[in-house]
């Protein structure tokens, strides 16, 4: 009832204007200045200095608070770059534009332009010599819009939340410069930055259910990408040696803190390297980050302060087991030892899952939170690593590591495997899988296959979650924070 008697309100205010000829959504007006610009080049000024200034000032934002004495206001724009206090007064402003002062409301884009002074608070100030209303807002901002909490509304109407919360404003613009200062390292590396289709005859690259679509000029279902993994390694086949895409993957899964099934990754080849040499290459990325962040390679992120001073903490995934999870020695090598390890963690396995299966499905139960500082976990299992290259000392392990911090996978690399045969063997293990109920297991990709007879060269690859590394600069829990527009389930009205 409270939100119709406001909205009613402002009709009536709306209303008033266009009777009075005023035009509620004018598009030939251009500030020339910024509030963060002015800030900066008089701020210190005092007022005498600032009255011997001959510049007029102009600004356009939105109106974030009034303070009304009748026939003046102190009122608070907010632009892109932040905020400044402006006053509107009847003895400065024409009679038009103090009519429209007197229709304005919280919410509002206006302009102003005038001179700047200094209050009795000492608080830098733009008299207002013409005032432009710009977008009239229909709709009251929240009642308490200075601490939009509420989730659900900070989630589904962005808009409000960057309205709202300048914190959220600042997670965005630190995102923008991350994925910046990733393609600048990337392009001093030498790496070709290229794109590849989002739309897959099959989905391939990573263990994960798709989503599917039809187009209707080919008759052909598609499905949009999990990963770019197997086109990108088509490029390095055909000589583009170093590629890396940023790009969005989909993936039909659940949604958690840490997961979307929209999201952002980063991919890379490498040809001539192995996925030790990305381990290196890994520390100096996160180290260039966080200098160019932070100015320093520890900060703090919820309770913890991460260290990332390279070297970081390597141990392979049966290693992790043994000292983190509990396991004996034996038990990490036998399958029915490990299986009954699993149900007593609990663990959801079944009596047939082989061991590698087994050994991950406890990991994952156990050891995942407690990687708190960056961890190489290295020598995954070759049942869970279709596209990885064995490990010459151990055939059942792959040349593999998972980076984890803050008990979060934010990247996973591997040499490459490029011998064709055994990557058809994989695939058709892998069919066995979705045979057996495995909706995630990998398809058959026969014109991959067909690439790596070509000959691709000793690769390694890996990819990065962009949306969890900006969580991690950023300090912010839920992956929801750090994408604009999280997916959620649509609302009825």
């Amino acid at each position: 009832m409270e939100d119709n008697e406001l909205l009613n309100i402002r009709r009536e205010k709306i209303s008033d204007l266009k009777a009075a000829g005023v035009d509620l959504y004018p598009n030939d007006i251009k500030p020339q200045n910024t509030t963060a610009e002015i800030s900066a080049k008089f701020g210190s000024l005092d007022n005498e200095a600032l009255e011997n200034l001959k510049d007029t000032f102009s600004i356009a934002g939105r109106l974030m608070a009034v303070r009304n004495f009748g026939k003046a206001a102190f009122v608070k724009i907010q632009d892109y770059k932040g905020q400044i206090q402006g006053y509107l007064g009847k003895n400065v402003l024409s009679a038009e534009d103090y009519f429209i002062f007197k229709k304005l409301d919280v919410g509002d884009i206006i302009y102003i332009a005038g001179k700047l002074f200094r209050t009795k608070t000492n608080e830098l100030t733009i008299e207002a010599q013409k005032l432009i209303l710009l977008s009239k807002s229909i709709r009251p901002l929240p009642e308490k819009w200075h601490g939009l909490t509420d989730v659900e509304t900070r989630y589904r109407q962005r808009y409000l939340d960057l309205i709202a919360n300048p914190k959220v404003k600042e997670t965005f613009y630190k995102r923008s410069r991350i994925i910046k200062l990733i393609r600048q390292f990337m392009d001093e590396h030498d790496f070709l930055e290229v794109e590849t289709p989002m739309m897959q005859p099959r989905a391939g690259g990573a263990a994960a259910r798709p989503f599917k679509t039809h187009h209707n000029a080919l008759d052909m279902d598609f499905y949009l990408r999990i990963a770019p993994e197997l086109y990108l390694k088509r490029l390095v086949t055909g000589g583009l040696e170093r590629v890396y895409e940023i790009n969005r993957n989909f993936r039909n899964e659940g949604i958690s803190t840490f997961h979307n099934p929209e999201f952002t990754m980063m991919e890379f080849y490498q040809s001539y390297g192995t996925y030790e040499d990305l381990m290196s290459f890994t520390e100096k990325l996160f180290a260039y980050l966080a200098k160019n962040i932070f100015g320093g390679l520890k900060f703090k992120y919820q309770d913890a302060e991460i260290d990332l001073t390279p070297p970081w903490r390597r141990i392979s995934v049966k290693e992790a087991l043994v000292q983190l999870a509990g396991m004996g020695p034996a038990e990490v090598e036998d399958q029915t030892m490990a299986l009954s390890f699993a149900r007593k963690v609990g663990c959801k396995v079944n009596d047939n899952d082989p061991l590698g299966k087994i050994l991950m499905a406890i990991f994952d139960e156990v050891v995942e939170e407690k990687l708190i500082q960056p961890t190489f976990v290295t020598h995954y299992p070759v049942v869970i690593s279709p596209l990885s290259r064995r490990s010459k000392n151990d055939p059942d392990l792959t040349d593999r590591f998972e980076l984890y911090i803050y008990g979060r996978e934010i990247a996973n690399a591997f040499s490459e495997l490029n011998d064709p045969s055994d990557q058809k063997e994989r695939f058709l293990q892998q069919l066995h899988e979705r045979e057996a109920g495995d909706e995630e297991a990998h398809e058959m990709d026969e014109d991959y296959i067909r690439a790596l007879e070509y000959a691709m060269p000793p690769t390694a690859g890996e990819g990065i979650g962009i949306d969890r590394l900006v969580m991690l600069f950023t300090d912010c829990a839920s992956i929801r924070d750090v994408i604009l527009f999280p997916l959620l389930r649509t609302k009825q009205e």
